[in-house]
């Protein structure tokens, strides 16, 4: 876990003073950089100590045989990880003969920036050799936003008081060892029975280029399993008053130039360190080759400050439409900026490819995209940088076939999307979390729905949308069946909340399938030659309206409550007074066997059917709904915090609210799962940001409509957001007792609800309107030892 202090509360910075080698792998997560193609992780310049070495390029992955005791018909049989490939980062210092290592000689000073406004990771060290002999370092380093294939080190050294001789080695290295070295320095305790541990694959990459010239090293090569390629090449150019003598050679697995030179005090030496990265699933080696030479050829004729200069210029445009201000709580205003940083870096190149659950961060959950992607990312992509959002729906798009293949397999029509995935396999070998989670078709519906009403993207729907509609929809209609007395039920599932599986009727998946059936209808409708050609005929579509119809919703009369799934308030209740704090997560210490008849929630489930689907409830349901499951919630998830936040400003616990806030919001620069080490939790930091918005700002966007009911909690002054709806640029101020809307100049006219009062608002005109107060309600309990942590300055709990 990281202290609360490790990060001082700046608002556009993370900056680390001094080096704490016990969370080096945390911290090499949390500085990690990346354009949604290619991914860095923050590891110190010369590789090592290191908790784990990463560079890894979106959707690049080797498969392997998954492994079963009892192998069963319909199990996937290969499994898919992320690959860490040629880790160009590498910048070794030798002073005199001594190599800088922050182990040895002394360590005077250390720091590191994140600067979230450039896009750029800066370094500072003064360190001082065991004979006595004193550099200062400075680094910095970008992955471009502007020329995916593309990052960039500056490395500067200073000789401090006596001239000396230095040698700097630039690498590219394949293959790398990715053991966690230095224990003492990384406490990392390897559990392979961990899920959210990658695998380990052992050596993978294929030599098939070595070649240097100059300054330039090329080197190629090919995965053995998936026969995936890759070109990576690096560049250099030199600013010294000294003469430097050079050596550039290449190995099949390693690339280096050797550069020696002599410093004087006040005459640093300045290294431009130009990487370059291709890889394809069918070009040619000599192709990539050729594309990395242009990259760098590019790359060259900019330099280190024109890519810089880009990368402002990207970022700047970036936060005009996307920043988050919240005053009264500067902690949590750094982490939500902190937060849309990491969601452009995991998404902003990414194009064809998915946006992982650790985004390019890490290998935790071996790379995989998960449904979440669907439900926490693209919602603020969708109303902040809508392009990337339909790149990610055209990525679901392009793996239709894999998902129309994967339901003939298990004996159903339409699609079943992979509940985890890196090319649009189903990687799950656990069939009653991965399978049975048929919920992932909803909600890359709901997404599909969601970007085109707040785009009105017409293209998009006719092209890519309408299909993933119907087919999303055929497999409900084939998964779920008429009952005698009516109902269409949906039976055998498992919800979000992985501690209840195989479930009938689970009200989070029924509503969300109800509400893709009605979408499916009317896209079809909406575009009639579209559906034509993917056969749908209005005998379907009544079917499917049908079935929304009678879609069955269970609710437990005696206690006022929705079940999660049909029988789940008939359990038994989680023994939870008489569970240690350190036996969470649950199935690290407790068999799935006694978690699933159990009433014990891992993550919100139903309280996120009342955010996604609140259409679906009255207040006074979400209430009592909200309250009851409070206290069955555990949060193993690091998902769930930010959904019961916004379910929690809904119904009046504001001060719960804002707890749950921090919680997702510091999820990952306080390292609250421990597992930030594997890479960040790209849905979880997004959670935060829809916790701000669509909680505290009560953004819902429901029946087509857009509509606000913000409420800020004692601590909170202000808060102002931007929405992109219909083509229209909108920014909402939320103050204490009043908020303001006001549309981009030039924009035609809106109109939203407010606290439930329409209002019309137009170019260029702010509309401000009262706030009503806030409920006075009793504070609902949460189970023993499972109570959100406060760290605010209102308190601490």
């Amino acid at each position: 876990m990281i202290a609360d202090d490790a990060f001082p509360a700046e608002p556009w910075a993370v900056r680390e003073s001094g080096l704490d080698r016990r969370i080096l792998a945390q911290t090499e997560s949390i500085f990690a950089l990346a354009n949604g193609h290619l991914g860095l992780r923050g590891n110190l310049d010369e590789g090592e100590p290191r908790g784990l070495s990463g560079t890894y390029l979106n959707g690049f992955y080797e498969s392997h045989p998954i492994e079963y005791g009892e192998p069963a018909f319909g199990q996937p049989e290969d499994g898919q990880t992320v690959v860490n490939v040629t880790n160009g980062k590498l910048i070794r210092l030798l002073v005199e003969d001594e190599p800088l290592d922050v182990r040895r000689g002394e360590l005077e000073s250390h720091e590191r920036v994140l600067d979230l406004r450039s896009g750029i990771l800066e370094r500072e060290l003064r360190w001082t050799s065991d004979a006595g002999r004193s550099v200062r370092v400075k680094s910095r380093r970008l992955v471009s936003f502007r020329d995916r294939s593309v990052a960039a080190i500056s490395y500067e050294v200073e000789a401090l008081e006596q001239p000396m001789r230095v040698a700097l080695q630039s690498n590219l290295l394949a293959n790398q060892s990715e053991s966690w070295e230095g224990r003492a320095d990384s406490p990392r305790q390897a559990d392979e029975s961990d899920p959210r541990e990658s695998a380990s694959l052992g050596t993978v990459l294929e030599s098939q280029l070595a070649v240097d010239n100059g300054l330039r090293v090329v080197l190629a090569h090919t995965t053995r399993s998936s026969g995936l390629s890759l070109a990576v090449g690096m560049e250099h150019v030199l600013d010294t008053e000294d003469e430097p003598v050079t050596r550039t050679e290449s190995e099949p697995d390693l690339g280096r130039v050797t550069i020696s030179t002599k410093l004087t005090p006040g005459r640093p030496l300045r290294l431009v360190k130009l990487l370059a990265y291709h890889w394809s699933s069918r070009e040619s080696v000599e192709w990539l080759r050729d594309q990395v030479d242009a990259s760098l050829q590019s790359a060259l004729a900019e330099g280190f400050d024109g890519l810089a200069a880009a990368q402002r210029s990207f970022l700047d445009d970036y936060w005009a439409v996307a920043d988050v201000e919240l005053d009264g709580d500067p902690q949590i205003q750094q982490a939500l900026r902190f937060a849309l940083f990491h969601l452009l870096q995991a998404s902003a190149r990414a194009e064809t490819r998915a946006i992982a659950a650790k985004g390019l961060t890490g290998s935790g959950y071996d790379g995989h995209a998960f449904w979440d992607t669907e439900t926490f990312v693209l919602p603020i992509l969708t109303y902040t940088a809508p392009d990337m959002a339909r790149a990610a729906l055209c990525w679901r798009h392009s793996t239709l076939e894999l998902a129309r293949k994967r339901a003939r397999e298990l004996g159903l029509r339409g699609a079943a999307f992979p509940w985890r995935t890196i090319h649009g396999e189903e990687c799950s070998g656990y069939w009653p979390a991965g399978t049975a989670a048929f919920h992932v078709n909803a909600d890359i519906a709901d997404a599909v729905r969601r970007y085109v009403l707040a785009t009105d993207d017409q293209d998009f729907e006719r092209e890519a949308g309408v299909e993933l509609l119907v087919e999303t929809a055929r497999l409900w209609a084939s998964l779920g069946h008429r009952s005698s007395d009516g109902d269409f039920r949906i039976d055998g599932v498992t919800g979000p909340d992985e501690y209840s599986a195989l479930a009938d009727n689970n009200v989070y998946t029924n509503l969300m399938a109800q509400s893709n059936l009605r979408a499916a209808a009317d896209a079809a409708e909406r575009h009639p030659h579209t559906a034509q050609q993917l056969g749908v005929e209005g005998e379907e579509i009544g079917a499917w309206r049908d079935a929304a119809e009678r879609m069955r919703v269970p609710y437990d009369e005696q206690l006022g409550v929705h079940p999660q799934d049909e029988d789940f308030t008939a359990h038994e209740r989680w023994d939870f007074e008489n569970t240690p704090a350190e036996d969470y997560p649950l199935p690290l210490h407790r068999p799935y066997f006694d978690i699933y008849r159990k009433q014990v929630v891992k993550q919100a489930d139903l309280v996120m059917a009342l955010f996604l689907r609140g259409d679906a409830f009255t207040a006074e349901e979400k209430r009592r709904d909200f309250e009851y499951y409070e206290a069955l919630t555990v949060r193993d998830s690091s998902l769930s915090a930010a959904m019961q936040a916004v379910v929690a400003a809904e119904v009046g616990h504001l001060e719960l609210a804002y707890d749950y806030v921090t919680e997702a919001a510091l999820m990952d620069l306080n390292d609250l799962e421990r597992n930030v080490r594997d890479g960040l939790h790209m849905a979880s930091l997004c959670g935060a940001v829809i916790a701000v918005i669509a909680g505290l700002g009560g953004v819902r966007d429901y029946g087509g409509e857009l509509s606000f009911a913000p409420q800020l909690p004692p601590g909170i002054e202000r808060l102002a957001f931007p929405v992109f709806f219909r083509g229209r640029r909108l920014r909402v101020e939320v103050g204490l007792q009043q908020a303001s809307y006001v549309l981009s100049d030039g924009d035609a006219g809106l109109e939203i609800s407010h606290w439930g009062d329409r209002v019309e608002l137009k170019a260029g005109v702010r509309l401000t309107r009262p706030i009503p107060p806030a409920p006075q309600l009793p504070a609902p309990s949460q189970p023993a030892g499972r109570a959100p942590q406060r760290d605010r300055q209102s308190g601490s709990r």
